[in-house]
């Protein structure tokens, strides 16, 4: 078996984010019911964090939970978030073993009060730790940051030209958040379903077929020595070209 390319250190994405896709389906697969898939994908992903720390990834923003996924099912909703509240209170000693500072994105008002200050502790408690951090995007929809931002803009009574790209990110939830660079989305889907729709609009996709919880370090690192393969042109053109390239 042909061993998977090592990326290159010196040349990694800053930022990579992840659309965690497939665990109903891993689980369904198997016979079992979906919170089977999605307490494997909360195992998966901490997998694949400590692999991004230890890559020396600085950025790692995973899709935890959507603005849409309130239309699923009671149940598998209520289960969500007690996967969520259980992460947040009892991974500390994770974090501090790969130095992962954490970091949430999302509407937090819609969040229960519980969850919102659970969010509050762990990133006090994981602040001074600077190898990775870890943006969970939980209550998230990149449409409603957006609209979250320019709200905030309107409310600080501020004229029309006041509201600029700048501002705009200057209101995010986490405005330090640098743009992506690598968006990977696993489980054989190929949409951005609203995630982070600002900060990736440059940003390189590569689609994998596996789902989430069989997703690996491997696949990652992968992933990651292909997209050092791109040229990437942010609209411009290659020079070495005798085309200009298309936005």
């Amino acid at each position: 078996m042909q061993a998977s390319p090592v990326p290159d250190k010196a040349k990694l994405p800053v930022h990579v984010a992840i659309i965690m896709d497939g665990n109903g389906r891993w689980a369904t697969e198997r016979g079992q019911n979906r919170s089977k898939g999605h307490y494997e994908g909360l195992e998966n992903a901490k997998r694949i964090a400590g692999a991004a720390s230890d890559l020396g990834l600085k950025y790692l923003t995973l899709y935890v939970f959507s603005t849409e996924n309130w239309k699923r099912t009671k149940e598998e909703v209520g289960y969500l978030m007690g996967l969520i509240r259980s992460h947040l209170r009892q991974e500390f000693a994770f974090y501090k073993e790969h130095g992962i500072r954490l970091k949430c994105i999302g509407n937090r008002s819609g969040l229960p009060e519980d969850i919102q200050k659970d969010i509050e502790e762990a990133e006090r408690d994981t602040a001074s730790f600077s190898d990775l951090t870890l943006v969970l995007a939980i209550n998230y929809g990149g449409r409603d940051e957006i609209v979250r931002s320019v709200k905030k803009i309107v409310a600080e009574h501020k004229d029309e030209n006041s509201v600029t790209e700048e501002s705009i990110q200057n209101h995010f939830d986490v405005p330090s958040l640098p743009d992506v660079d690598l968006l990977i989305r696993t489980g054989g889907e190929k949409r951005l379903s609203n995630f982070l729709l600002w900060h990736a609009s440059y940003a390189e996709l590569f689609f994998s077929d596996t789902l989430w919880p069989d997703y690996t370090k491997e696949e990652l690192y992968r992933t990651i020595a292909d997209f050092q393969k791109r040229s990437r042109r942010f609209g411009a053109y290659d020079k070495g070209s005798k085309e200009e390239n298309k936005k």
